[in-house]
């Protein structure tokens, strides 16, 4: 096809012999020799088969065919011009912005290894990193607030419009200090944890449905000493220092546990696992740097899969 052989050089010189109303002028304001003007404006011609210029006593003039292209010349080479003054200012100012949302299990877990591993690339983007609850994040994706969620899947209604990229499948686990009663005792069943103060996912967290469901089939129907937080800061410190029981997903805990700050009871949570990846609007024109972005989070995630589930 025709256009597919017009390059950004022709329509300059095209434009440009116009604008100076000479060739020679044309070619001084473009740093190029009158003949390589010429060439291309011949060039130019031959592609559309149509006579463009015409010499005469008055200097450069447009033939009919010269006005109607001139238009459509203008504008591709305004838009090319916009365009790379645009990415030249995101470059120059940082502006371009990536908004992340975060579960707080990936914030502490895959999220900082991700972002170091982009950075590395060098690409000058300003990232815009949010924490909150999945139902949170996943409506602020459907909205445009968000790029991307690197969360929990949710129920099916809650995934239309949504593309989502499984990285890991993660579990809950019941920590508590290295040293606490529980750890030695015999015969542990799981519903001595009723003895002692529990830190609970609330019920509008992603994970309190699938706790409820796990503890009212291991025969726990209720906890009194109950404290609803999914705060990790308050949890890791709150459970350092008190015979606590913290019912979280594993990834918020995983380094503690295994550099022996942290403990977990011996209970088999594996009915509690659920699919953590990326989701992104399904009608989503992805940049280089959201996919680069995707990238490093999955080389991470498969990094430090060992610490999400263990027996693999």
């Amino acid at each position: 096809m025709m256009e597919n052989r017009i390059k950004y050089r022709h329509l300059e010189c095209f434009l440009e012999v116009i604008r100076q109303g000479s060739v020679v002028r044309a070619a001084d304001a473009l740093s190029l020799t009158q003949p390589a003007v010429s060439k291309k404006l011949k060039e130019l011609e031959e592609i559309l088969g149509v006579r463009l210029l015409e010499r005469s006593k008055k200097g450069i003039e447009l033939t009919q065919y010269g006005n109607l292209f001139l238009e459509h010349a203008s504008t591709s080479v305004a838009a090319l011009r916009e365009g790379a003054e645009r990415v030249n200012q995101a470059l120059v100012t940082g502006q371009q912005k990536l908004s992340i949302g975060v579960l707080p299990t990936v914030a502490t877990s895959v999220l900082p290894e991700a972002v170091k591993r982009f950075r590395a690339n060098n690409v000058d983007v300003r990232l815009h990193l949010v924490s909150g609850p999945n139902s949170l994040l996943m409506s602020q994706l459907r909205v445009g607030e968000l790029d991307l969620v690197v969360g929990r899947m949710g129920v099916p209604e809650a995934m239309a419009g949504i593309s989502f990229q499984h990285l890991y499948s993660e579990q809950i686990v019941f920590a508590v200090r290295p040293n606490h009663p529980l750890l030695t005792k015999k015969d542990f069943q799981l519903t001595e944890i009723t003895r002692f103060t529990v830190l609970y996912p609330p019920e509008e967290s992603i994970t309190g449905p699938t706790v409820d469901s796990f503890l009212l089939a291991e025969g726990v129907s209720s906890i009194r000493d109950r404290i609803d937080t999914v705060s990790d800061a308050f949890g890791k410190e709150f459970i350092r220092h008190t015979d606590a029981i913290w019912i979280i997903s594993r990834g918020v805990v995983a380094r503690e546990i295994a550099d022996g700050e942290l403990a977990e009871l011996p209970v088999n949570t594996k009915e509690t696992l659920s699919a953590v990846g990326l989701s992104i609007r399904a009608d989503t024109n992805e940049s280089m740097a959201l996919q680069l972005f995707g990238k490093a989070v999955k080389e991470t995630a498969a990094q430090l899969d060992s610490y999400y589930n263990p027996d693999h």
